[in-house]
């Protein structure tokens, strides 16, 4: 049986159960860090796959994070460790 893979009309990849185990659960804080860290050097289905979050749980958390002024902290933490 083939895998069938469900993208949306934004090209990001749909839950799939393989690929996204950690879907509708809470980001942990190293996960937050690892997120602000490397969203803007990676790109998203990167991100996401280390994660194990869909692209738009990723892309969701980032805008609520910059809009909390909260991306820089994560991004920043233990920066000098």
């Amino acid at each position: 049986m083939e895998e069938v893979y469900v993208y949306d009309v934004n090209y990001r990849m749909q839950y799939h159960p393989e690929f996204h185990q950690k879907h509708g659960k809470n980001f942990t804080e190293d996960e937050l860090e690892y997120l602000c860290k490397y969203y803007e050097a990676d790109d998203l289905q990167t991100v996401a796959f280390a994660l194990e979050k869909t692209e738009a749980a990723i892309q969701m958390k980032v805008s609520n994070l910059r809009k909390t002024g909260l991306f820089e902290f994560y991004k920043n933490r233990n920066l000098y460790y």
